[in-house]
């Protein structure tokens, strides 16, 4: 007999938050010295289509839109366009008013004034699914998926196909998910529950759901944020042939090398204001001129390496033969093969590695997020074996996630609980109530120290920007004064003129005597950062060195051994 779908009456936008934490997969792509950012051999320029002799009508024309929340002016006075077969990416650093644009046109909220026409109407969709209805999809930056279902129950999730009889037809779910998901390049059965999947993964099935939808205008928020470069290379294809198809397409990326590689245009906003257009003109978009539009100042002051570094100390937290137990529920994941590192005091170690390196699946067992099943770990000199988050935040270590939305902030509560987490006995009065004053006073503190753009403590911390939202969580850490801070990936998502103000926090912990270990997929952020740099792949340590004395071409070559080499 059939099984009924548990998918068939679900609305997507009621969907529960994904639960699972799964192993990350990063990009590589190399900066140059000073701040020019060239395109990595992956991601080759896409041929545009030969113009044609009158350009296509505006398929979505904003006009003056604004949009005003508790007194913060989130978008002022914006206007764009966008045309039939058209790339326009859409940039601008975390708090330019990306996000807000985006949600209006999703139908999530309206705006204050302005007005929008799409397809020659009046636009104002009611919701998600309205807009979805009237042609416009949105793929967002966050993961969306329902991990307990299968990869077609969440590409048809609320669309199952119908068999005769009026239950779910599975076999024709089944090819049409496989059609489907071969587009993105995934060849993996699609009866596969997602939460078996990497992030990888996880984030082409999403962009399978939204290309098996019919659209006229699709929506990508930092859609390439988890993907490889391969995976990168194939996602721009597949734009390119959306594009020849007269879809218009949306592209809100913070990785400029592929916006200038894929986009005919491009929109900046700064500060909830247009700052600019720039046009292709027949080549590339200069990155420098990008990145001089979205912050305001000369490329080369990014990425550049900070001249006054910490003296590292002893050795604060020890790995010796490390190794993890592979979890049955997700047979893809990489488990640490016998890993030995040091971190020291007033250090920054980088940790550099391919799609599978093993770099989250480490930082997870020194968390005591993952069992180990051998191996020991010591700090200060002394065994420790942490079964527990929670044992690993009492004994002073302390993570930055990579995921946010799923692996560290409470989206539904205010900023303040979510800075405060952490800390609360240090925030009790000694009577089992909170010192509610001293709490907002502290937040108050680093809310300077780290220019976080915020209405109010009240706010919900889903309201705010990914930059803004690993601000707050670097601050419940800052809060608690760790030994030990395990930041990974601490610019995912987050906009060129952020990243600096994160790498600044990164040295401060460190001239505060903190043993700080940064993983992170990008190599021009590991060599700005670090003071010594180990690589991993398959679960290994495969080198290691000082970083003044590192490359990305030694890293790169590093990085694809199978044995150790130490310089």
């Amino acid at each position: 007999m059939p099984r009924l779908s548990p998918i068939a009456s679900l609305q997507e936008e009621a969907l529960p938050a994904k639960l699972p934490i799964s192993p990350f997969v990063g990009e590589m792509s190399g900066r140059t010295e000073g701040g020019a950012v060239p395109r990595p051999a992956a991601i080759r320029e896409q041929p545009l289509p030969a113009e044609a002799a009158s350009p296509e009508p505006v398929l979505l024309a904003v006009e003056g839109i604004t949009k005003h929340f508790s007194g913060v002016t989130a978008l002022s006075d914006v206007s764009l366009d966008i045309r039939p077969g058209e790339i326009l990416g859409l940039l601008g650093e975390n708090g330019a008013g990306k996000s807000t644009l985006l949600k209006i046109l999703s139908g999530v909220m309206p705006p204050s004034s302005g007005h929008i026409i799409f397809d020659g109407a009046d636009y104002h969709p009611s919701s998600p699914q309205d807009a979805k209805r009237l042609g416009i999809v949105t793929i967002y930056q966050e993961l969306s998926l329902i991990p307990t279902l299968t990869v077609a129950e969440n590409i048809f999730i609320g669309r199952a196909p119908i068999g005769p009889l009026g239950l779910v037809s599975w076999r024709r779910m089944e090819q049409d998910s496989r059609t489907i998901i071969a587009r993105v390049g995934l060849s993996i059965d699609p009866m596969t529950p997602v939460s078996a999947l990497s992030v990888a993964e996880q984030q082409l099935v999403e962009i399978a759901r939204a290309l098996s939808l019919k659209s006229r205008l699709i929506i990508m928020d930092e859609p390439t944020s988890a993907l490889t470069e391969t995976e990168v290379q194939r996602l721009l294809s597949i734009m390119d042939r959306l594009r020849k198809d007269k879809v218009a397409i949306m592209f809100v990326t913070h990785r400029l090398e592929e916006a200038s590689a894929i986009c005919d245009r491009m929109t900046v906003l700064r500060d909830g204001r247009l700052a600019g257009h720039l046009d292709r003109e027949g080549g590339p978009i200069a990155l420098p001129k990008i990145i001089e539009k979205m912050v305001g100042r000369a490329a080369s002051e990014l990425y550049a390496r900070p001249a006054q570094r910490s003296v590292a100390g002893d050795v604060v937290l020890s790995v010796r033969g490390l190794r993890t137990v592979r979890d049955p529920e997700a047979p893809h994941a990489i488990v640490l093969d016998g890993v030995d590192i040091d971190l020291k005091a007033g250090e920054i170690l980088g940790v550099a590695g391919l799609v599978g390196s093993g770099r989250t699946e480490l930082a997870r067992a020194i968390f005591g997020a993952d069992r180990i099943a051998a191996g020991t770990i010591t700090l200060d000199g002394k065994p420790i074996a942490p079964a527990s988050p929670a044992d690993a935040i009492a004994l002073g270590i302390g993570l930055v996630p990579e995921d946010r939305k799923h692996q560290a902030i409470f989206a539904a509560l205010g900023i303040l609980p979510n800075f405060s987490i952490a800390s609360l006995g240090s925030f009790s009065n000694g009577f089992g109530f909170m010192a509610e004053r001293r709490e907002r006073d502290a937040l108050s503190g680093f809310r300077k120290m780290l220019s976080i753009r915020m209405a109010s403590a009240e706010q919900a911390i889903e309201g705010l920007s990914g930059g803004n939202q690993q601000k707050v969580i670097l601050a419940r850490w800052l809060a608690r004064d760790p030994k030990v801070l395990i930041v990974d990936e601490p610019t995912r998502g987050v906009d060129v003129g952020a990243k600096t103000e994160v790498h600044q926090i990164l040295v401060q912990l460190a001239a505060r005597g903190i043993a700080v270990m940064m993983i992170s997929s990008e190599l021009p952020e590991v060599l700005a950062v670090s003071d010594r740099i180990v690589t991993m792949r398959r679960g290994r340590i495969t080198g290691e060195m000082p970083g003044v004395e590192a490359n990305e071409e030694r890293l790169m070559e590093l990085m694809a051994l199978d044995r150790k080499e130490t310089l």
